[in-house]
């Protein structure tokens, strides 16, 4: 049987994470979120000037571990966010050299109920998520780079 890579698409608040999860026992698939690792390894950096590159590096090992599952025919879910066409046609890619296939989940809510989400989650922070500024929402919404209609296997989940 061909192994699964589930890539998940969405801004903070969309709930992707919830949807990563419940993926996750339908597909037996092993689901791996970045923002867990990140903070059981380095705490909530969000405003630490070398916050981007730990991601970074979390996302990296990520991979490793995700390629290596893949090649063993397990499914795999990243809960990476994926905002940038560029980065979904890449794991597409990447699945594909392994002989996996590739599904996008496209997470796409207006941003005033994103905020609406993020101030709920703010008040009461969830273990493995970050506090996240309205602002910083504000400034990652005008770079998500919502799926087109033909990167989806799936319709878009709102």
């Amino acid at each position: 049987m061909t192994p699964l890579l589930i890539i998940i698409s969405g801004p903070p608040c969309a709930g992707k994470t919830t949807l990563a999860r419940q993926l996750e026992q339908q597909h037996h698939a092993l689901r791996l979120t970045p923002d867990e690792w990140h903070i059981a390894l380095f705490g909530n950096d969000l405003a630490d000037p070398a916050h981007d590159a730990r991601h970074t590096t979390v996302e990296a090992l990520m991979w490793g571990v995700a390629a290596r599952a893949l090649a063993l025919g397990t499914n795999v879910i990243l809960d990476f966010g994926f905002w940038a066409r560029a980065e979904r046609d890449d794991f597409r890619a990447r699945a594909a050299r392994l002989g996996a296939a590739c599904v996008v989940h496209a997470l796409v809510l207006p941003k005033a109920e994103l905020l609406a989400r993020l101030g709920a989650r703010n008040a009461a922070l969830p273990p493995g998520t970050f506090y996240i500024s309205p602002t910083y929402m504000h400034q990652w919404y005008a770079i998500f780079q919502p799926p087109s209609a033909d990167e989806l296997d799936t319709p878009p989940q709102t």
